[in-house]
């Protein structure tokens, strides 16, 4: 059996994915309160990131750091709405799955403090 939504080409499929892609973002920021903080914290590191940035490999890693941790947080948002449909009764195997993807949220968020931390440090702790 063939799945019906896999035959879209070309641009109608192109249209069509991005309109999944905003409803997706949308839904995530309207449901998770740890997105929304998230892209918060974007939105104001951004002009930050420009004005603390030595060069472009610098400005890069600081905004990719952030939007990375957003990336992450969907696809923890994603694993846990998955679970959550299957059911929800408390299960190993699912409190496994929900706590892996909480602990790559956390890796994400030490990684990007870790970037950020380090720009900071050589653009002000550092001495000559």
């Amino acid at each position: 059996m063939s799945n019906p939504y896999k035959g879209r080409t070309g641009l109608d499929r192109i249209l069509r994915a991005a309109g999944y892609s905003i409803a997706g973002l949308r839904a995530a920021y309207s449901g998770e309160s740890a997105f929304r903080q998230e892209v918060w914290l974007l939105i104001i590191a951004t002009p930050l990131a420009f004005w603390l940035g030595q060069d472009w490999v610098q400005t890069t890693l600081l905004l990719g750091s952030l939007v990375l941790v957003l990336i992450v947080e969907l696809l923890n948002s994603g694993i846990e709405a998955a679970i959550d449909r299957v059911s929800f009764e408390m299960h190993d195997l699912s409190k496994r799955a929900k706590d892996l993807a909480s602990a790559a949220v956390l890796l994400s968020l030490l990684l990007s403090a870790g970037i950020w931390l380090t720009v900071l440090w050589q653009r002000f702790g550092a001495t000559a």
